[in-house]
This record gives C-alpha cells, structure tokens and sequence, in this order.
C-alpha cells in the first residue's frame, strides 16, 4: 500500500543522518518491546509480511510522529486486537478480563536462541520456470496495491536489468492477506540511478523484487 511507511525518494523529510555508536536499544522499554513483539509473533496467530501491514495501516500522521519501536508496539496491538487476544478494554486497563485462550504457541526463555538462530526461511519449491536471467531487461510494473506490497514507490515504472535470480521465495503480497505462500521467482535488479531519480549520475541501485512486479521489455 501507499503508507507512511514507503518514503524512499520522499521530498521534504531531509537527510538519512547515521547516528555514531549507536546502541542497539536507545532505552529500556525498547529492548521489552522487541521481546514482547518476537515472543507474541511466536503464537503463530501470524506471519512477518502479516504483521508488516499492521505497521503499515497505523494512520500516517500517528505512524510519522512515532518513533521505530513505538511503530513496532502499535502494530502488535492491533494484531492483538485483531486475533481476539486482547481488548481495548485491557490494553486501557493494563490488566486481563478473561482467562487466557489455551492452544497457544509458547517459546519459553530456554527455547529463545534455538528459535532465533532456526529462524524462518522464505525459500520454496518453484512453481514454474524463472521467466527472467541475468542480463535481461525489464520494467517494473506502474502498480498500487491497497494491500501489503515489497515494491516501493520510487522503483515502480522503471527499466532495470536482471542481476541475481535467487529462486522461488514466499510472495509477500499474497501472505499478507492470508492466501498462502503462492511461490514466486525473486529478483535482484539493477537500476541507473539517472533511470529512477531523473537526474544524470553513474551511480547504480538495486532491489530484490518478485516476478509478479516485473514485465519484459
């Protein structure tokens, strides 16, 4: 979708400046917070591309004026809420109104760096020839999807060339909305610079992209 979350190319938000030494959590409540987003992402109620489109539909202006593990909090809320794991009324509260639901997925603290270092890998089964190898010329398809979509904005439209193919991968615009894996070749594309900003310049970028984004040119 066309969210607050897409802003590469975006005019007016002024440079990316790295912050030096920066440590992995700037407070406290920012480690917790990471522990309790993998910890519920654990019940199985969802998946990665699932819980993307949840920070993804946070309403722009809240979603600009929240910092990165405030986003992270918002959008575990509403997946909370939406699986019937939470109410309002408890998240207003701080406290449980009914027993805890049974059939859940539970890592325990033991279990933690066995679960992280398995990890969840996308790759599947091809469900058909690649139509593209390296070297060959495509354009990515002028699309707006409402739903969730790992094309962003500035690389729609334009010419590229095949660099990579890295097989069938799990389409993230089809696992968002809960209808399965759907298996699609995965990309990398190499850009001009020029192509995708208009404006003269030798540098090259490059994005990983699915088949469905992609059309011969």
């Amino acid at each position: 979708m066309n969210g607050p979350q897409d802003l590469g190319g975006m005019m007016g938000f002024g440079p990316v400046v790295p912050e030096t030494d920066e440590p992995v959590f700037h407070a406290e409540w920012e480690r917790r917070a990471f522990a309790l987003v993998l910890a519920i992402g654990a019940l199985g109620r969802w998946n990665l591309d699932i819980a993307r489109h949840a920070r993804e539909r946070i309403p722009p202006a809240t979603y600009l004026a929240s910092s990165y593990y405030e986003i992270w909090l918002r959008g575990m809320i509403t997946l909370l809420k939406e699986n019937g794991l939470i109410t309002a009324e408890e998240i207003e509260s701080g406290k449980p109104s009914a027993p805890a639901q049974g059939n859940l997925r539970i890592v325990k603290g033991d279990m933690v760096e066995g679960v992280l270092a398995k990890g969840g890998p996308s790759s599947r089964p091809s469900p058909a020839p690649a139509l593209y190898k390296p070297g060959d010329k495509v354009r990515t398809r002028n699309i707006h999807p409402t739903g969730h979509t790992r094309l962003p904005r500035y690389a729609r439209g334009h010419a590229g060339e095949i660099v990579t193919v890295h097989g069938a991968h799990v389409f993230p615009d089809s696992s968002s909305q809960r209808k399965g894996d759907d298996p699609q070749w995965l990309y990398t594309v190499r850009f001009a610079a020029s192509e995708v900003w208009g404006r003269p310049s030798r540098d090259k970028i490059h994005a990983d992209l699915w088949e469905p984004y992609l059309e011969a040119l």
